[in-house]
């Protein structure tokens, strides 16, 4: 199958092309710039030229596939309303072009505050007052009455692994070592779900090649990760002090990351192992950190 793959230059795009490109697809790599393009070239792929904000392009691009992941995203937490419009109008001209071609469209979302006091599943359904994205996910799900093999890939909070990640984590392990102590928020009881890059590559593509219209799936390795279990891991690694940091001062430690590390975020992926039979194999995140993955430099 011809995929266009958005982000695909990008921390789990890069993992997933080559997934897709090993189970026999032809991957079309969006690149916006001469970087992008190259990293896209190394895995394989086809370099299409263009932007999430050039709907010419991407439409021009979806045209040339049979079906569409869509993982790229402007991760500007100062821009969230904006980046959500971006990430809508790019899900709209890829149904526009996908309408009555049963083609997948897969796009990614988030676990990050699905349930509260439980471990969120793939039938719930976020409040998309929550974030402007979440309106997006499921928007894409009624595009399925249109034609579409449309699919929600919802990522753990943590998509970890080797070499590259500029996530959460490695905001903490810079925070950690920046500020000389590795800490969390209160009792660091609350949890965050977990994913290896090379685990979350592999099940998009289980879900392009088998997963029905209409699906929620859960990336989740790790249904929770206790925030302390991270800051120790961090502390021990980066040979820091461990230490708490009230929910009143999470802000003034943690910066913007603050409103989200103290949030209890664990996530199944029951149903998404059983529909799939997919099976993270990949190192845990507190064996990742161990390794030395996360030296916040």
């Amino acid at each position: 199958m011809r995929l266009l793959v958005t982000g695909a230059s990008g921390w789990i795009g890069s993992a997933t092309v080559t997934e897709l490109i090993a189970a026999g697809h032809h991957v079309l790599g969006l690149a916006r710039s001469d970087e992008a393009a190259a990293k896209v070239d190394k895995l394989g792929a086809e370099v299409v030229r263009g932007s999430l904000n050039d709907l010419v392009s991407l439409r021009a691009a979806a045209g040339r596939a049979e079906g569409v992941v869509h993982l790229g995203y402007s991760h500007d937490f100062s821009q969230m309303a904006a980046a959500a419009r971006m990430d809508r109008t790019a899900i709209e001209t890829f149904a526009d072009v996908l309408e009555d071609s049963n083609g997948p469209l897969l796009i990614a979302s988030g676990t990050l505050g699905l349930a509260t006091g439980r471990i969120g599943t793939e039938r719930d359904m976020p409040n998309i007052s929550m974030h402007p994205r979440l309106g997006n996910a499921a928007y894409t799900l009624s595009l399925v009455e249109r034609g579409i093999r449309a699919m929600v890939m919802r990522f753990s909070p943590t998509v970890h692994g080797a070499g590259g990640d500029h996530g959460f984590v490695s905001v903490l392990a810079s925070i950690a070592r920046k500020k000389g102590v590795s800490a969390y928020i209160g009792d660091g009881r609350n949890r965050w779900s977990a994913v290896n890059r090379l685990d979350a590559g592999k099940l998009v593509q289980l879900a392009i090649d088998k997963a029905p219209a209409g699906s929620v799936l859960h990336a989740v390795g790790e249904e929770g990760v206790a925030t302390r279990e991270i800051a120790a891991a961090l502390g021990q690694f980066l040979n820091v002090p461990v230490t708490t940091i009230p929910a009143d001062q999470a802000r003034e430690h943690f910066d913007w990351l603050g409103m989200f590390f103290g949030l209890d975020a664990a996530a199944s992926s029951a149903a998404t192992r059983e529909l799939l039979d997919w099976q993270p194999r990949h190192p845990t995140l507190l064996e990742d950190i161990a390794a030395g993955h996360y030296r916040g430099e």
